[in-house]
């Protein structure tokens, strides 16, 4: 591939709708490719959906038993020999966050091998256009739905920031089930100024009342954040906002950190429900931290931070009560037992793959049927600063 910096620039120029012609043309000039399509990861993380369907179209792949789903899993091209073609499918990932596969259709007998760079760089170049794209388009977003989200999903998937992130220091992941009728569980991570702030969100209710208390809650930690208050302020902050609308009739409980990424210092104020467990070597511990109120149960709550370190190759994994209060057919809460048992057995795993195991491990140990409560799991891998060492 030649000319990447001609692909990209036609991809900025390009109408929000036609990302994926802008590609196809370049890849039929410059390859001879005979097709090309994109596919992307449902809000369950179980199917991949292709943009821009025709009516009556097979509409989705499964991830993990297609071709592209293994593209997608590995996060590396994956090829396909035919009798008369080759099909090349290739990850499209945006700092970390997966969102699809674009699979190009080549004559049989092409050489891959100084094709690869260059489509990385068209892959990385096309996903970025597609963050920008949905904000005037909805193409993408409905490409992403399996099935019609309820109206507090969508909120509750509107407020998301993606749902991984890596950077040299980190990578972390998150997943929530039901993903098409969740209600309060939410999360919302930020990096910058060598910090990473993370929250993990449970509101109280369900459907749109839920949802409505945690758009308020996670709003209003934000504005906080973005005015530069200490984590201990940002709490303060949100709790007046919830206190003020709702008067203490609603609440939310939140588990609230700030990472200082060079010295893997952790600041944290625990206001409710979400639990946290580390994973360092091969012992699983719960972390624990002073219960304080959670957001909007009284008015002018003072919150504490509390602190602790991470060391490179330390694992956190975040739960909310849907999670670890989940209890077996014999009575047994996940996080019991359980819960320490998947962590180890998903030790190997990337964080990417972490939150759907455990949600996997979770719905055996309820006895396979639907979980009483929605659920979310967060995953962060600590790699720290590079002139860090474990200790």
């Amino acid at each position: 591939m030649h000319e990447i910096a001609d692909v990209e620039q036609a991809l900025r120029r390009a109408a929000p709708h036609q990302l994926v012609s802008v590609v196809e043309d370049a890849l039929r000039e410059r390859c001879d490719a005979l097709r090309v399509e994109l596919r992307l990861a449902d809000y369950g993380l179980r199917t991949l959906q292709l943009v821009g369907r025709a009516p009556g179209a097979d509409p989705s792949v499964p991830i993990h038993d297609s071709h592209q789903g293994r593209a997608f899993g590995a996060q590396e091209p994956y090829v396909v020999e035919g009798s008369s073609s080759v099909l090349l499918h290739l990850p499209v990932t945006v700092r970390g966050d997966r969102l699809g596969v674009l699979t190009a259709e080549l004559p049989r007998g092409t050489d891959l091998r100084p094709l690869f760079p260059g489509l990385a760089q068209v892959c990385d170049a096309l996903g970025h256009e597609i963050l920008v794209a949905e904000r005037d388009t909805d193409l993408y977003v409905l490409a992403r739905r399996a099935t019609r989200l309820t109206l507090a999903a969508e909120m509750q998937w509107q407020l998301l920031p993606g749902r991984s992130c890596a950077r040299p220091e980190f990578a972390l992941a998150a997943h929530l089930e039901p993903a098409y009728a969740i209600f309060g569980d939410n999360y919302d991570w930020s990096v910058s100024d060598g910090r990473l702030t993370l929250t993990v969100t449970n509101g109280m209710g369900e459907g749109i009342e839920a949802a409505l208390l945690t758009n308020l809650a996670i709003n209003a930690l934000r504005n906080a954040r973005r005015a530069g208050l200490s984590l201990a302020d940002q709490a303060a902050l949100a709790d007046q906002a919830v206190y003020a609308q709702y008067r203490g009739d609603a609440f939310v409980s939140v588990l609230l950190l700030c990472f200082d990424l060079t010295t893997g210092e952790v600041e944290a104020v625990d206001a409710g429900s979400p639990r946290l467990w580390r994973l360092r070597g091969h012992s699983v511990e719960s972390i624990g931290f002073e219960a304080q109120l959670p957001l909007g149960m009284f008015e002018d709550t003072d919150y504490v931070p509390e602190r602790f370190t991470v060391r490179p190759g330390d694992r956190l994994l975040f739960g909310s009560d849907g999670v670890y209060s989940a209890v077996s057919p014999a009575g047994e809460s996940y996080g019991d037992r359980a819960l320490a048992r998947a962590l180890k057995g998903t030790r190997l795993l990337p964080p990417t793959h972490v939150p759907q195991a455990m949600l996997r491990e979770l719905t055996t140990h309820h006895g396979g049927g639907s979980l009483e409560d929605d659920a979310l799991v967060v995953c962060l891998d600590w790699h720290g600063a590079a002139s860090s060492v474990a200790v």
